[in-house]
């Protein structure tokens, strides 16, 4: 294994993690600061009551998302696979 691969690896994991996770922290994001604005604007100081509702925004967008997640790491995995059977020493 050469340290180019061993670079491109790294490289492919890493974007591997940060494309299946986006939607998710995009989600709970966005679902966090409506429901920032929404004590503001209500002053409403309760830190409890942002939990439930990203708890289930990103239940829903991993619903969502999850068959592209699926078929995203299958084929990330069959990859790895391949590079794995092209190794020689």
């Amino acid at each position: 294994m050469t340290p180019e691969m061993v670079v491109q690896l790294g490289r492919r994991s890493f974007e591997a993690v940060i494309l299946l996770s986006a939607p998710l922290l995009i989600c709970a994001l966005v679902v966090g600061l409506l429901i920032s604005i929404f004590q503001a604007v209500t002053s409403i100081n309760e830190a409890t009551l942002a939990f439930a509702p990203k708890i289930i925004a990103v239940m829903v967008a991993m619903v969502i998302f999850f068959p592209w997640m699926m078929m995203y790491m299958s084929d990330f995995t069959h990859e790895i696979y391949g590079m794995i059977a092209n190794m020689r020493h």
